[in-house]
């Protein structure tokens, strides 16, 4: 366990998926950080001096900086982790969900929560493209409880995220598709004490703030 005097710091803010990953994963593995709850609007300069893009979740220790979700994700989980501890081929699959998940259904629903602002795409279109990788999601539900085996892993934190974004818009017709064991699977990892424990709202953070720790209190909860 990290020591208290060189504790990491979390640049998060609570509703954006990418962050709510990166929380997942610290959370999971027990490590206790300094966590400050940004607003995208007014972004701290600190936080913009470690990592110029202005993006969260970004996690700085011991001079290091991390920006990338899945790579603070990494960072926190140790290799023998549960969450990656399955054979090649799983790790393999998992590898794929995650990536197809960031180039293929990210931006498309992107367009279908943004439709305003993508004309050249109908919302619907938009929609419909994003499922193309839902399908896929859905046909693995089918023959156990998560996206690679009958236990969580690093693939269902890493992608549920985006998938409770893409319910969220129309959750009525969510609930309604045909998407009955991608609509459970989710419902379980939303209402899991792990997932809500890692939705603690936070004030915003200002330079000179006291340190707020991060909640790991729920750390390992069983999904």
């Amino acid at each position: 366990m990290i020591d208290d005097v060189t504790l990491p710091i979390l640049y998060s803010f609570r509703r954006c998926p990418y962050a709510m990953r990166a929380r997942m994963a610290l959370a999971h593995a027990g490590v206790r950080c300094e966590i400050r709850e940004v607003v995208l609007r007014d972004k701290p300069p600190s936080m913009l001096a470690l990592s110029p893009k202005g993006e969260v979740p970004v996690l700085a220790h011991g001079g290091r900086v991390v920006d990338e979700s899945i790579d603070i994700m990494r960072w926190a989980l140790s290799p023998d982790d549960d969450w990656l501890r399955f054979s090649a081929d799983v790790v393999a699959q998992m590898d794929d969900l995650v990536s197809r998940c960031e180039a293929e259904f990210k931006p498309w629903l992107d367009r279908y929560k943004y439709a305003d602002r993508h004309p050249d795409h109908s919302k619907g279109y938009s929609r419909a493209q994003a499922e193309i990788y839902l399908r896929d999601l859905e046909s693995r539900l089918e023959g156990h409880r998560f996206l690679v085996a009958d236990r969580v892993s690093f693939a269902d934190a890493a992608v549920m995220p985006f998938v409770r974004q893409f319910a969220h818009v129309d959750i009525n017709w969510f609930q309604a598709s045909e998407y009955a064991n991608l609509s459970r699977w989710l419902e379980n990892l939303k209402a899991s004490e792990l997932f809500l424990s890692v939705m603690t709202k936070y004030p915003q953070w200002q330079e000179g703030d006291q340190p707020t720790m991060f909640d790991v209190s729920h750390a390992r909860v069983s999904l």
